[in-house]
């Protein structure tokens, strides 16, 4: 944020009251003030944002039993053809469906539960809460593994019996039935369905087929593998769920409120703003508020990443979701669970697999092909090639057919490319950034532009006095703390935070703010004046010429000017390291700032930006970015830290909103939010989102490489159904471990 944009931090104004926005409040006068004051410009700017923000429409569920990528794919599909619905999502990796709808939802969600009972009948939905529910629900007694175990028994009593031909096949059936019964069921009631060309039907029409020309080995070896296969899928995934859970553990469990002169313990979401809670040393903050009463440090690393403690003490503000580390503190609550931190954190990380990415929808276009051609193939293979080719063993060419059955479950791509977006944005959050969908990860590892905002994004925010231009440093840094004491603006409180001496406590027989020039104080004999050049010019005192760039405050007293004080924003420690990180990525780096052109091409030039647009009000940062956007080769990111810079944000090709711990303006405005407010995340979310395209490659490329080697070794009889099982369950399982390597950005 600009400091021509420095708004009051009041947490009550948020874009929902934006009409009364602080912005329209600065009206203090002071010249230095004054120069800044375009910040009122962008009410309406941000105002038009408001409608993409907003999004009362949306309702989410939990599919509880939907256990299979293709399930999850086909219920999503038929949910699209419902007219009553908008922006259907079924995501499998947290088990969600979420949908818009202008319809009465009680109504609607009877119907969309009827079609997911006509597909999955065990799929039931639960309503998402906005406090007590979780993407991860807790998971049923798994017994596969005993029925893999009894299976394999018999199986390998079977193998080893094999001379006596009548007890090996009763072995083998009875093997056969305790893997594959549950699947036949499924496939022969998805035919009854008209459902062909799922997982339990390939299986079981591959698996019957073997059986039926008497390769029971290979028959049975193909359901008891494919058992195994989906059973460590199964785990791999929820490994990885349970991974993202133990990452974002912030949700609190308790608060301690204290009601009629005692402390009471509730549930989080039974607090009231304005309420006063009691944190003990270890426990976790479970509401945003005010500290009334004590002193502590808290770890933010939930939130931020960060494992340096923050200080906080009386009249600062805390966040939920960050742990108490030492002294008991007392908390006014500010905001309600339902719009806290925490809430608003888990709610982005849990749904951000909604927004998929290109490449999760054109694997699920390609699964949608892929099978129904490799069963036609292996119809040729196992019906027509026999008739053609002279000679042919009709029985040899069928075992070709349902061998190709077996590769034709697309498993391996349906579930690891999701899966290794899903474990990406949840490796990501646990380093202080937020992705809100997995699309934006695609968009960001094809950026070649950054775009910055400066105040707040690549400085402090936070101006200090650089020098004083005086014969007298002291006397001017004193007369000028003393008129400025009572102001809450970032120049004066970096005056007052450069006077080591006491002030006075004398107080001014006269205080008079001038609009668009400064403050003229009266005390006793003295008459001073603060403020900028055109407040000297008018009161008749001879300014000397300054060269410096940066805010500049003369003062002078009974018309003789004292001094000149110097003050500039400070850069962000990281921000030279970040700039020439990303040079070396081959990006294009860009400042847009509303300061003058001597301060925004001076910051440039300690970074060594590629490009400065300066003096800009905030449509103007609109009208530049769409040139720059216009003029662009890839894809344009934009960093700013939220107000001011949404409607820049709403427009890039994808947004980062830094300085964002806690703003629910950067939360809501962008499309990757850096909670750690440094720099440096942003190289995290780059390196991130180029080490997920490259797992989801690696899988892609992999996973159709030894399908289509093993198909067509299968085709010219040189590979057997043993192969086939590796080429699906065994790719699978490969796929999905490389793909659980996202969790570690």
């Amino acid at each position: 944020m600009e400091p021509d944009a420095i708004l009051s931090e009041t947490p009550e104004k948020t874009y929902q009251g934006i009409q009364e926005s602080s912005c329209c409040n600065l009206s203090c006068g002071c010249a230095h003030h004054a120069e800044h004051n375009h910040a009122h410009d962008a009410c309406c700017t941000i105002a038009s944002t408001e409608a993409k923000i907003s999004d009362p429409g949306k309702y989410e569920y939990l599919l509880e039993g939907l256990d299979c990528a293709q399930c999850a794919a086909k219920l999503e599909d038929e949910l699209k053809k419902m007219p009553e619905l908008d922006r259907v999502s079924v995501t499998f990796m947290n088990k969600t469906l979420s949908f818009d709808t202008d319809e009465d939802l009680d109504y609607t969600a009877e119907k969309v539960q009827k079609v997911i009972s006509r597909l999955e009948p065990e799929v039931k939905m639960i309503r998402k809460g906005s406090s007590s529910s979780s993407s991860l629900p807790k998971q049923k007694k798994d017994w596969t593994l005993l029925q893999i175990g009894i299976g394999a028994v018999f199986f390998l009593l079977a193998m080893f019996l094999q001379g006596q031909k009548t007890l090996a096949f009763l072995l083998f059936m009875i093997s056969y039935l305790i893997l594959g019964l549950e699947i036949l069921i499924r496939a022969i009631r998805n035919i009854i369905k008209g459902q062909v060309f799922d997982e339990n039907f390939l299986m079981a029409l591959a698996t019957v087929g073997a059986i039926l020309i008497q390769e029971y080995p290979e028959g049975v070896a193909v359901m008891l593998f494919y058992q195994i296969g989906e059973y460590f899928q199964r785990k791999a995934v929820e490994r990885t769920r349970q991974s993202i859970s133990d990452l974002m553990d912030i949700r609190p469990d308790v608060a301690f409120v204290v009601r009629e002169g005692k402390i009471v313990a509730v549930d989080p979401q039974q607090v009231q703003v304005g309420e006063r809670i009691i944190v003990k040393a270890g426990e976790k903050i479970p509401l945003d508020g005010v500290v009334i009463q004590g002193k502590t440090a808290l770890d933010t690393s939930a939130l931020t990443g960060e494992s340096q403690p923050r200080e906080v003490e009386e009249r600062d503000s805390v966040l939920s979701g960050t742990i108490n580390l030492s002294g008991r503190i007392e908390i006014q609550v500010t905001k309600p669970f339902s719009n806290s931190t925490v809430a608003k954190i888990l709610d982005l990380v849990e749904n951000a697999s909604a927004k998929k990415a290109p490449t999760e929808t054109l694997i699920t276009r390609f699964a949608r092909v892929y099978t129904p051609v490799v069963v036609f193939l292996a119809v040729a293979i196992g019906l027509v090639l026999p008739w053609v080719i002279p000679g042919a063993d009709f029985r040899e060419y069928l075992y070709r057919a349902l061998s190709f059955l077996v590769v034709s479950c697309p498993c391996a791509l349906v579930i690891s490319v999701p899966l290794s977006y899903f474990a990406g944005i949840g490796g990501l959050s646990s380093q202080g950034v937020l992705v809100k969908g997995s699309n934006y990860l695609d968009v960001l590892q094809q950026v070649d532009t950054f775009v910055f905002d400066k105040t707040g994004t690549l400085t402090e925010g936070r101006f200090a006095v650089e020098k004083v231009i005086s014969d007298q440093p002291k006397e001017c840094l004193r007369l000028a703390a003393e008129v400025e004491r009572n102001s809450n603006h970032p120049i004066s409180r970096s005056i007052l935070e450069a006077v080591k001496e006491p002030l006075s406590e004398e107080p001014f027989d006269q205080l008079t703010e001038i609009a668009g020039r400064g403050i003229k104080a009266v005390r006793k004999d003295q008459t001073i004046l603060v403020g900028n050049l055109k407040l000297m010019k008018e009161n008749g005192i001879a300014a000397w010429p300054v060269k410096e760039t940066g805010t500049l405050i003369y003062v002078a007293c009974n018309g003789v000017l004292l001094g000149i004080i110097l003050s500039k924003d400070q850069l962000k420690a990281e921000a030279k390291d970040v700039i020439a990180q990303l040079h070396k990525e081959k990006k294009r780096c860009l400042l847009l700032t509303g300061d003058h052109r001597a301060v925004g091409q001076e910051v440039a030039d300690q970074l060594q930006m590629d490009g400065v647009y300066t003096d800009l009000l905030p449509q103007d940062k609109v009208t530049q970015m769409e040139q720059i956007l216009q003029q662009k080769t890839g894809k344009v990111a934009f960093v700013g830290d939220g107000i001011n810079d949404a409607p820049v944000l709403a427009i890039s090709d994808v947004g980062f909103a830094m300085g964002s711990l806690g703003s629910d303006a950067a939360i809501e405005a962008a499309d990757i939010v850096l909670m750690n407010d440094r720099p440096s995340g942003l190289l995290t979310a780059v390196k991130g989102a180029q080490k997920i395209h490259r797992i989801v490659i690696e899988n892609i490329v992999f996973s159709l490489f030894i399908k289509i080697g093993v198909l067509l070794l299968i085709a010219f009889g040189a590979a057997t159904m043993w192969e086939a099982v590796f080429a699906d369950v065994g790719v699978a399982v490969l796929a999905i471990l490389n793909a659980i390597r996202g969790l570690k950005i």
